[in-house]
């Protein structure tokens, strides 16, 4: 089965129907992996320009059959290949018979460009070779060998590696067309090499055994068989990993048993040791009182101190004898930030008299404001009384260390100050409630890694982190730190990784994710290196997809949904890797004349989110940066863009490779404060990027109102009709899956009641209100379903596999008239559709109560829209952030923004 060229593996929906697509011949077919069941197929034929989906699904005894229609007896095979061969057949329950295999295409070259770690095509998936090509590749394997050998001092290894090439690779190669994943042979060739690696780790394993029994406690002997096992000289493989997995073990746990060992023996003998004092935790630095000069009215100038510690604001104006005006926090109603002067402010402000004062001032710069602004929300936020924060600053970090270990301090990366949009010297230190590293080419060791970070936090912060997660593949690593206080806060931690590099096996690109709840927000951050190379901006793109496709992050039960839609707040960062498409001349003359918009119109990164090939809906902050590669090392003035390889000289153009990006759920609060990189972290030829952000969370919700303590009031989520348009040849009836964490349990609606594809490419669906479920949630409180989402996914009746997923937020559709929505559908990192319709939530009368949140008291306003001074002023929740994708790109509009969506509403 693994040799036959219909069999796709796991390539998408939309990718199969592509390929059928593209053969545009009725009888045209393929098998891919199935979406719905695991170890199950899908058999994709295309009849009369539309593509039919059949399950193939195994029984307990692993024989294989067809779901076909109704009346039709399914058919048994042992494997897959017999079953497509039967299907070849007339009158076998399918719409026509199986006529022309459409064959997967052979893998793009996988060498990494700037690094080549190895090169060639994965011989696994190209088993049709011909004969000739299979022979050339020991040849070109046995080539690079040789060429290793000079500088290698292990040549009796290279000698063993050497004999495998030229006799029993090829071998190991027929076995796998075959089917046989297992390379027998060069399981028994590396076996035979590392013999003499046996008694040298059992010497070694010896010794550290005996150490580590005289610090054990008295215990039974060990037994003879232990001995033997591991004394025997067999030279099989596995025998070996076993045998370098209890060194491993022996030397991580030897340091804590000595520790433990001698700690009892203090306290058996009340032993005094002498010059050694446990210094207690460092405390939290106080924040120092901030002052900012500004201007009130046209011409008086004045000074606003902030004390954030006594949660006051002093107003003091200059001349004139004025006293100074104290303002309390809690006399401070609402800040408006003003969209058409970037450094101006409202404050409004309560009296006596119960009428708001409002009062503008503008201050130097825009960055003074929003320092201004942080204090006066930290001061908020201390001052709250609040069991439970419902804001947090989240800092994310990103640098590619060049395989150097790093400078003594990274002050500037932790306290993001350097170039850009940077924090204010006055808020530059205040500590930030997570932190979330992300390093590429690391050479440090993961332990140390880790407390070389939280030492460096410990000493600007005077903070000592706790660590959540830790992931590494390779170089490739993460860490995610928290303020001691919030360590209860955090739950559900999943780590995981993808290996993207050379035919998708080695860790040398590819990523790393953590994820985890704060209270009742779900947070994702994955950390990647894709592959380089100008030229390999597709290459990239199927890194960000395999990445898509197989990290496993987040609640499990939400396995089915694209990765960007299972969480509150989903941060994506690391060394992208893409380019400029620009001469390298010209780029330079642009950089040193900080022309970086005309750059960031030919960024490849840009080029490809404007096509919708990759990051979907998310967001980036403005880069006013210059590019962060490839600098000289030694310094940050000069970019190196010349490399010399085997193959030639090789071009490497300045470019922003090192981006983060974020996405989050609509009507969440997420602000971008911060956005830029380091100008003194010179030992890699990447500079450090960072940026830090806002972010509301919500807390287990109380109801005022304990459960059973009267008749129950049920909220209901009605909807009176949804309308989909999914981009597929499929003819399928559909169905829609309702997940949110604040039902019992997932529902389901009927069959889609209306169906129309006569425009090729496109099936629309209609469902009517008596085919949708009425959902009730768990609790009918306005303010918990206020901030509750719902992830819609349409699925296939045959195939019970999704042509789309959505999130809804619940939000703006409370209260008694229904409210319409729409939004796109994603699968697999790809916009697949569009969904719109009218849904209501209805809450019960006496649980309509809510409050402020403390990120509602901010908002924005434009310079036209002045209210009057005298007015009261009701807070209001602040609008998305201006800008949520880069400048190169259009902003998108409301609706069903791919002009194809159209065809249907009679436009143009």
């Amino acid at each position: 089965m693994a040799a036959a060229g219909w069999y796709h593996r796991d390539i998408s929906q939309v990718v199969a129907e592509q390929l059928l697509a593209t053969a545009s011949r009725d009888g045209s077919f393929l098998v891919r992996d199935s979406e719905s069941v695991s170890g199950a197929y899908a058999l994709c034929l295309l009849f009369q320009r539309h593509v039919y989906t059949y399950r193939i699904l195994p029984d307990d005894e692993g024989l294989l059959s067809v779901q076909t229609i109704q009346g039709i007896q399914a058919k048994c095979f042992r494997t897959l290949p017999e079953l497509i061969v039967a299907y070849q057949h007339p009158h076998n329950g399918l719409v026509t018979p199986l006529l022309h295999p459409v064959h997967r295409a052979r893998p793009d070259e996988d060498s990494d460009g700037e690094d080549a770690r190895g090169g060639g095509h994965s011989v696994g998936t190209c088993p049709s070779a011909p004969i000739s090509s299979r022979t050339h590749i020991p040849q070109q394997l046995h080539q690079r060998l040789q060429e290793q050998v000079h500088s290698s001092p292990a040549s009796d290894f290279m000698g063993f590696m050497a004999e495998y090439l030229t006799h029993h690779v090829q071998l190991d190669l027929e076995a796998l067309c075959h089917g046989h994943p297992q390379l027998r042979h060069l399981s028994t060739a590396l076996a035979t090499a590392c013999r003499a690696l046996h008694s040298e780790i059992d010497f070694t394993l010896a010794g550290l055994e005996t150490l580590a029994r005289v610090f054990d406690p008295p215990a039974s002997p060990r037994s003879p068989a232990r001995e033997q096992a591991l004394l025997s000289s067999d030279p099989d493989l596995e025998l070996l990993l076993s045998k370098i997995s209890t060194v491993n073990h022996l030397l991580s746990s030897l340091e804590k048993k000595v520790l433990k060992s001698l700690q009892d023996t203090v306290t058996r003998h009340n032993l005094a040791l002498p010059g050694v004092a446990v210094a207690p935790p460092p405390a939290a630095r106080p924040l120092a009182v901030q002052s900012f000069e500004v201007k009130v009215g046209k011409s008086q100038r004045a000074a606003l101190t902030v004390d954030v510690d006594s949660g006051t604001v002093t107003v003091t104006k200059r001349g004139g004898g004025s006293p100074e005006e104290l303002i309390p926090q809690d006399k401070i109603l609402q800040l408006i930030k003003y969209q058409s002067v970037q450094s101006k402010v409202r404050l409004v402000c309560a009296r006596e008299n119960q009428k708001s004062l409002s009062r503008d001032f503008v201050f130097p710069s825009a960055r003074k404001r929003e320092a201004f602004c942080q204090l006066l929300q930290l001061m908020k936020i201390q001052h709250s009384n609040l069991d439970e924060p419902e804001l947090i600053s989240v800092y994310v970090g990103t640098w590619n260390m060049g395989s150097t270990p790093p400078p003594r301090s990274l002050a500037s990366w932790l306290t993001s100050r350097g170039l850009g949009r940077t924090q204010d010297e006055t808020t530059a230190c205040i500590p930030h409630d997570i932190y979330v590293i992300g390093t590429q080419e690391n050479s440090l060791g993961d332990r140390e890694w880790v407390e070389f970070l939280r030492a460096s936090l410990k000493t600007l912060m005077a903070i000592d982190y706790r660590v959540v997660a830790l992931q590494c593949l390779w170089s490739i690593k993460i860490v995610v730190l928290v303020k001691p206080e919030h360590q209860r806060r955090i739950s559900h931690v999943h780590t995981s990784s993808v290996k993207t590099g050379i035919a998708n096996t080695l860790g040398n690109k590819g990523a790393v994710g953590v994820s985890f709840l704060f209270n009742g927000t779900s947070f994702g951050f994955v950390n990647c290196h894709l592959a380089s190379g100008s030229e390999k901006t597709h290459r990239r793109n199927q890194n960000y997809s395999d990445i898509l496709h197989s990290l496993a992050l987040g609640d499990k039960r939400l396995g089915g949904f694209d990765l960007t839609l299972r969480f509150t707040h989903l941060f994506w960062f690391g060394d992208l890797n893409y380019r400029l498409d620009m001469d390298v001349q010209d780029i330079l003359a642009h950089v040193v004349k900080k022309e970086f918009q005309a750059l960031l119109a030919v960024d490849q990164l840009n080029l490809e989110r404007e096509k919708n090939k990759v990051f979907l809906r998310f967001s980036e902050g403005d880069i006013s940066f210059p590019p962060t590669y490839r600098y000289e090392r030694g310094t940050r003035d000069t970019y190196v863009w010349q490399k010399s390889k085997p193959t030639g000289m090789r071009i490497n153009v300045p470019s922003w490779c090192d981006r983060i990006l974020w996405k989050s759920h609509p009507e969440t609060h997420m602000v971008c404060n911060s956005y830029g990189c380091t100008d003194d972290i010179v030992t890699s030829d990447h500079s450090p990027v960072f940026a830090t952000f806002e972010v509301g969370v919500t807390s287990q919700f109380v109801p005022k109102e304990a459960p059973g303590s009267g008749p129950e009031a049920l909220a209901c989520i009605e909807w009176e009709s949804i309308e989909v348009i999914l981009k597929t040849t499929s003819r399928s009836k559909c169905y829609i899956e309702f997940h949110s964490y604040c039902l019992e349990e997932m529902q389901r609606s009927g069959e889609n009641t209306f169906q129309n594809c006569d425009i090729p490419g496109f099936l629309k669906l209609g469902w009517s209100s008596k085919h949708l479920p009425v959902l009730n949630p768990i609790l009918p409180d306005l303010e918990y379903l206020g901030d509750q989402h719902l992830l819609l996914s349409i699925k296939g009746v045959e195939s019970c596999e999704s042509y789309g997923e959505c999130c809804l937020a619940m939000r703006p559709a409370i209260g008694t008239a229904a409210q319409q929505f729409e939004t796109f559908l994603f699968h697999r990192g790809e916009e697949t559709g569009s969904v719109r319709g009218r849904m209501r939530v209805r809450v019960p009368q006496d649980r309509c109560g809510t409050r402020e949140r403390l990120y509602e008291w901010i908002s924005f306003e434009e310079e036209d829209a002045e209210p009057a001074a005298d007015a009261p002023m009701c807070p209001k929740p602040p609008p998305q952030p201006l800008r949520s994708r880069p400048r190169s790109l259009p902003e998108p509009a409301t609706g069903y923004t791919n002009p194809a969506y159209f065809i249907f509403e009679g436009v143009p």
